[in-house]
């Protein structure tokens, strides 16, 4: 309560919002008064209609010197949270001149998540970065002006603009004498009060209202008028109140930010000193590149160690071994001391011509680089240890460091990281973790070793990443969505993992049989306990390092696709979470025979369709009848696991002709002719298979059991879970977003919900999207101009074959191209030409999207290809016929639908001879300059990038009249 003796002083809020029925508008704050960060006690909000809007409005009585934060929820009529605003906490500081009996109104704008996009990383510490002061920040309170006239009014304005080339000033001019009455030379001067707030302040009389205004920049060179309509104000002064009104205007409307950017696997790098595969410190010749080729984004693909097995299957980089670790794979190893022995010196000299191969030799890399750097460590590892760097080091990351060293050790001395084989250490504690990595124990030499590694990888990674912010480039990550089985994170923390399960996605445009990722899915009820701290703890160890991060496979975050250990494909899955189909909703609709519609229906007509005169034998070998005519798998063989063990001992005794791999495939089809799938957990819970109507299983159904399977499908699938997934999404989305001040983008491809497209709007979290993979339902290829600009916009990314080779794989496809997308009726040539690539790449740099990234491995700049700017090089090597000698098949970095695939592609090109290459980086950054897309510029005084705009990007060329509204 304030105190009754006192006059107080009132605060009113309004803001413009349309909620549905049912929902309602409240604010809740720091302080007491606005329910001390109690939504329940928050204070709600009356609405009200204004013309076309809806506003919301309340007030409260307040004592002098009062200031709290707050933000504005959605609620429903019992004040549970709907909604709620994206990005800082508001601040509310009552001015200096507020009087007694005088009344504060703050005029907000809701917050979405694309307003806090500039306040990223990204943009604030390495695009929109200044060399220049913008002064000492000036309080946010109103100071000056005293309210001497009753009915007069203060009105504060405030504006938010990230960024402000130097000698540049921003002002507000309207249609009142006191804002120039729209000429820029009596206009009002806006002061910077930090934090890219600029604000300022005038009395306004009663004929001033309403009132219309804009802002501007102004400088020498010109002035620049925000976008669209005028803005505009009516303030009541009949009332004959004095107040103070503040106006946060939100964000300066102007042209969006676009620019462009490069990615590519760190392995995939190819320079003249590295050891077989791409290093850190190759990242500065790549950072070069793109500022030559008008990049200010460089995209790597996962860069965490995934040695879990020791051999070229860990290769694959999104099954992380430690998501904290960094791998070893990267290291310069000639760069971890300047005083290597001469014979060390030339072993590294032979090992760089030995290793120097068209594709990455996985072992081989690894191998070498672990040798030479054990014999570096042995000559100076005390010094190292004892240093005060390393100190700090190991103090900032001894939590992960000593359980991944340890973990590091006991795979090697067990050969295996199969914990279960670890004896006594198969279970985690930190007891037994101390005695292992104690300086005391017989093992530490081997342990440090891996502190000493992880030491010199942060420190060239530290260096590759503070090079690129200084010339203006984004170094964006990649967050795996999970975790490799027998990694270090399952073993400290399995209660944080369901591990008797497996991720993987269901059949999409990647595989029609789905994919079985193996990792195991994530527990959330267990992981919210402490606020998700393991994946607050991931993005903070990212930050380290990155400013730009994409969530791999987005959609998990919504539901995972989540399949039984035992399985080997993603078929048979479920959602995870998802609203089950119960027992007494399919009997209720009249089906009860449950074994029928959950066990595999393989009947004699089937085997003898698949096998042939075969047939006999396999059904004695791995089947039972049950029934004339009817069969069931034996126990021994009854899952996928089981099925490829048992078929493989049976073909070492017997004749077939036909390949193991097909009659697994025709063994595992056997296995899941099933219509419904049911709960390992609860049995009365089921799920519908997925494409259920292409089984015989449902095929042989009566027409009215199809029918009700056919409705429970697609409610399943498309309609029941969807108010779950967005509810579960706004409980881990946000924690990441909040966790680190990364610019942070979601992989949104496969089988999208309709709840994902509008979650990730409401967080600020940029999309994806791929021209041959549209979001859109029967379109087969996606129309660049009319993407969002809430996207990364890219002709392929690194589990599609490249531009390249897409064009060449499918004649009947390209000439659908050619004519739907390239408006030509004439026949397209077999290959994918330098003109084709330019035209491909043009309508992605010229898209609406903030982003366009292009992979590099054969993009069309070069020879080799010319892909999404943002996604993969090659599609940009192939602007140039000097790149594109390699087979284009070559080029492929992933094939999603072989789980042990070989990742070891390598760019042909050393990076040294790319930046020599002036003719490409000319090529690309005309491409980029003619789009009007942002790109660096060299400033040859700082050596620092400069942040320059395509000539014709209309926001700054066009001169705007300013004696309109």
């Amino acid at each position: 309560m304030v105190n009754s003796g006192l006059k107080s002083r009132k605060v009113s809020f309004r803001i413009p919002y349309y909620t549905q029925w049912g929902q309602n508008l409240l604010i809740c704050g720091s302080d007491r008064l606005l329910g001390s960060w109690n939504v329940k006690k928050g204070l709600l909000l009356k609405p009200s209609h204004q013309g076309e809007e809806l506003i919301w409005s309340g007030s409260i009585p307040v004592p002098p010197g009062y200031q709290s934060e707050y933000s504005y929820y959605v609620v429903d009529d019992r004040r549970n949270i709907l909604r709620w605003e994206v990005g800082k906490k508001r601040k509310l500081l009552l001015p200096d001149g507020l009087q007694d009996g005088q009344s504060l109104e703050l005029r907000d704008l809701w917050q979405i998540g694309s307003d806090n996009i500039p306040f990223r990383s990204a943009f604030k510490d390495v695009i929109f970065q200044t060399s220049w002061s913008l002064g000492g920040e000036r309080p946010l309170e109103i100071t000056q002006n005293k309210l001497d006239q009753d009915g007069s009014v203060i009105l504060q304005f405030r504006i938010c603009c990230p960024y402000l080339e130097e000698g540049t000033s921003i002002y507000v001019l309207g249609s009142s004498l006191n804002l120039g009455q729209w000429k820029i030379q009596d206009a009002l001067k806006l002061a910077y009060a930090g934090d890219s707030l600029w604000q300022a302040a005038c009395v306004m009389g009663k004929d001033d209202f309403p009132l219309k205004y804009k802002y501007c920049k102004h400088s020498k060179a010109g002035t620049s008028v925000e976008c669209g309509a005028s803005r505009e104000i009516f303030v009541d002064v009949t009332t004959g109140e004095s107040r103070f009104v503040v106006l946060s205007d939100g964000l300066m409307r102007e042209m969006p930010w676009r620019g462009a950017g490069v990615s590519i696997p760190m392995f995939s790098v190819r320079s003249e000193v590295d050891l077989g595969v791409g290093e850190f410190l190759d990242l500065k010749l790549l950072v070069d590149w793109a500022v030559e080729s008008g990049f200010h984004l460089v995209q790597l693909l996962p860069i965490n160690d995934t040695s879990v097995n020791c051999m070229w299957w860990d290769s694959y980089p999104y099954s992380s071994l430690s998501v904290f670790a960094l791998h070893p794979l990267y290291l310069r190893v000639e760069a971890i001391s300047e005083n290597i022995p001469e014979d060390i010196k030339q072993e590294i000299r032979e090992a760089r011509v030995q290793l120097d191969k068209k594709d990455v030799d996985y072992e081989a890399c690894m191998a070498t680089k672990l040798s030479i750097a054990k014999k570096i460590f042995t000559r100076e590892k005390e010094a190292i240890l004892n240093s005060k760097s390393f100190q700090e080091f190991f103090s900032e990351n001894q939590e992960w460091l000593k359980p991944y060293a340890a973990f590091c050790f006991l795979r090697n001395f067990f050969e295996t990281s199969e914990r279960s084989q670890w004896g006594r250490f198969s279970e985690f504690s930190k007891e037994k973790l101390e005695k292992l990595v104690s300086k005391e124990s017989l093992h530490y030499e081997v342990v440090s070793f891996y502190y000493y590694i992880q030491f010199h990888l942060h420190l060239q990674l530290s260096e590759a990443a503070e090079y690129a912010r200084k010339k203006g480039v984004v170094l964006k990550g990649d967050l795996p969505i999970g975790v490799d089985r027998n990694s270090v994170d399952t073993w400290v923390n399995p209660n944080l993992f369901r591990m008797n399960t497996s991720t993987g996605a269901p059949p999409d445009y990647f595989d029609k049989n789905g994919q079985n990722w193996g990792f195991p899915t994530y527990n959330w009820e267990e992981m919210s306990k402490d606020n998700y701290g393991w994946w607050r703890a991931r993005l903070t160890q990212m930050g380290k390092y990155f400013t730009a991060y994409r969530i791999d496979h987005i959609l998990g975050f919504f539901r995972i696709w989540e399949l039984p250990e035992h399985a080997m494909t993603g078929l048979c899955g479920k959602f995870r979470p998802s609203i089950p189909i119960s027992q007494e909703e399919l009997e209720s609709e009249g089906l009860w025979d449950f074994n029928r519609l959950t066990h595999p229906y393989i009947g004699q007509d089937l085997l003898q369709e698949k096998f042939g005169a075969s047939w006999t034998i396999i059904a004695s070998t791995f089947l039972n009848e049950y029934q004339k005519g009817f069969y069931e798998f034996k126990d021994e063989c009854n899952t996928e696991k089981k099925i490829a063990s048992a078929l493989k001992s049976f073909l070492e005794t017997s004749m077939f002709v036909e390949s193991e791999e097909k009659l697994r495939r025709k063994l595992f089809d056997l296995l899941q002719n099933v219509a419904l799938i049911k709960d390992p957990e609860d049995p009365r819970k089921f799920y519908p298979r997925f494409n259920v109507d292409d089984t015989t299983s449902f095929m042989d159904l009566d027409q009215h059991s199809q029918n009700v399977l056919k409705r429970l499908y697609y409610d399943y699938y498309f309609h029941r879970q969807e108010g779950l997934w967005r509810d579960n999404a706004f409980k881990t989305l946000p924690v990441l977003l909040n966790s680190s001040d990364m610019l942070a983008c979601g992989e949104d491809l496969g089988l999208i919900p309709s709840c994902v497209h509008p979650v990730m709007q409401e967080l600020g979290l940029v999309g994806l999207r791929i021209q041959r993979m549209p979001s859109e339902p029967d379109v087969e290829f996606g129309i660049p101009s009319q993407y969002n600009y809430m996207t990364v916009c890219a002709p392929s990314c690194h589990d599609c074959s490249t531009l390249r080779a897409w064009w060449e794989e499918d004649e009947e496809r390209r000439h659908r191209f050619f004519q739907a997308v390239m408006g030509s009726d004439e026949l397209p040539p077999d290959q994918c030409t330098p003109e084709i690539v330019h035209f491909v790449l043009r309508q992605h740099v010229e898209a609406p999207s903030m982003w366009s990234i292009f992979p590099l491995q054969n993009s069309g700049f070069s020879s080799t290809a010319l892909t999404p700017l943002l996604n993969n090089i090659q599609d940009l090597l192939a602007l140039k016929d000097d790149y594109t000698t390699r087979p284009a098949v070559e080029e492929t970095i992933n094939d999603p639908t072989n789980p042990k695939h070989y990742w070891r592609y390598r760019v042909h090109v050393t990076m040294e001879s790319l930046l020599n290459d002036k003719d490409l980086t000319k090529t690309i950054k005309d491409l980029v300059r003619g789009s009007g897309r942002f790109y660096p510029q060299k400033d040859l005084e700082s050596g620092q990038a400069k942040l320059q705009l395509g000539s014709e990007h209309p926001s700054q060329t066009q001169k705007y009249g300013l004696s309109n509204k």
